[in-house]
């Protein structure tokens, strides 16, 4: 019995396996672009209709050039006229419908409607589209049997510094393994590392890594990856080799409080500056107290100051003063010009 049940139990484990993989197959089908007519000239419309989505997600259609849906776009958005493009958001069901302008793209035909997701894992799907009069040219051979494949997932390393903080763009290095599938060595391939952020398009640099990768090997690269001055917010950095969108890696930057402070104190110290410069001057303008006709009145401070004597008692009825104690008590008269009780007068008196 014990050797029945090990005998049954892997095949019963492979079959659900293969039966949860189909059902999530069929739960999320490929997403699925039409278009209400197959060519239009510039200035013309086109009702854009699509399905198979995920619901409530932000699109991005765009008209692009030098592509079809099985190389997918060459070039990136470069290739596509991206002033024109329009933005959707799926409905419940995963579907949409929107009318976009006819435009032409900055490269020559074949040409697609190209419709992508914004943020989130790149989901994209491509329908064929004729501008009628645009030039038409043949797409770019491709050269070499090397390819590349991502083997790990890709990664973001370093640390963000004190000047980071103040407001220096942010830098780090995009680590990832590569494999070749080929049957050709690639020798200093050259890729493609895209930035975007919010709704706007991805924007692509190109990084050359030093190096060979021969058939069945794989290597580890490393690519900078910097930002622009006090970028802040949530990035998506995309990595590309050819025409091949090979990994993507969200980024979360911090906002650079350092700018924020230096504002804050910027706003205190120089309304405190100027309000000083300011009272400082208006000291030395105003007029000073005591001046009249440019000449200094002297302080009252400086002048002589009137003093006056103390009040003397009167003396006592059965003590009669002495000359010398009038003439301290009343210093204005002297002793021979002061009354006397002794002299005689001339009324009265014989």
């Amino acid at each position: 019995m014990a050797v029945l049940l090990a005998a049954i139990l892997p095949a019963l484990l492979l079959t659900a396996t293969g039966a949860g993989a189909a059902g999530r197959a069929a739960a999320e089908p490929e997403p699925v672009v039409t278009l209400s007519q197959k060519e239009a000239g510039k200035g013309g419309e086109v009702t854009v209709r699509g399905k198979g989505w995920h619901p409530g997600t932000l699109l991005m259609m765009l008209i692009c050039g030098q592509s079809t849906p099985a190389r997918g776009v060459i070039g990136g958005t470069n290739s596509c006229a991206n002033a024109q493009g329009r933005a959707v958001t799926t409905d419940g069901k995963g579907a949409f419908t929107r009318k976009m302008p006819v435009t032409e793209p900055p490269v020559p035909c074949p040409c697609v409607v190209h419709v992508a997701t914004v943020t989130g894992e790149q989901v994209l799907a491509d329908a064929v589209f004729v501008v009628a009069g645009h030039p038409v040219a043949a797409l770019p051979r491709e050269t070499g049997d090397g390819r590349l494949a991502v083997l790990a997932a890709t990664r973001l390393e370093g640390d963000s510094g004190l000047l980071t903080w103040f407001g220096a763009p942010p830098s780090r290095r995009l680590v990832f393994t590569v494999g070749n599938l080929g049957s050709a060595p690639v020798k200093d391939p050259v890729f493609r590392v895209g930035t975007a952020h919010g709704v706007y398009a991805a924007q692509w640099e190109e990084r050359q890594w030093r190096g060979t990768v021969e058939p069945g090997r794989k290597a580890r690269i490393e690519l900078p990856v910097e930002l622009t001055a006090g970028a802040h917010g949530d990035y998506q950095i995309s990595l590309k080799y050819g025409t091949k969108v090979l990994a993507e890696q969200p980024w979360g930057v911090g906002r650079p409080w350092g700018v924020t402070l230096f504002w804050i104190l910027l706003c205190l110290v120089v309304p405190a500056a100027v309000f000083r410069i300011g009272m400082a001057i208006v000291d030395r303008a105003r007029p000073r107290p005591g001046r009249a006709g440019g000449r200094r009145r002297p302080s009252p401070r400086a002048g002589v100051t009137a003093r006056f004597p103390k009040p003397r008692s009167a003396p006592s009825a059965g003590k009669a003063p002495s000359p010398g104690t009038t003439a301290a008590a009343l210093p204005w008269f002297t002793p021979d010009s002061a009354p006397s009780e002794h002299r005689p007068t001339t009324k009265g008196h014989s």
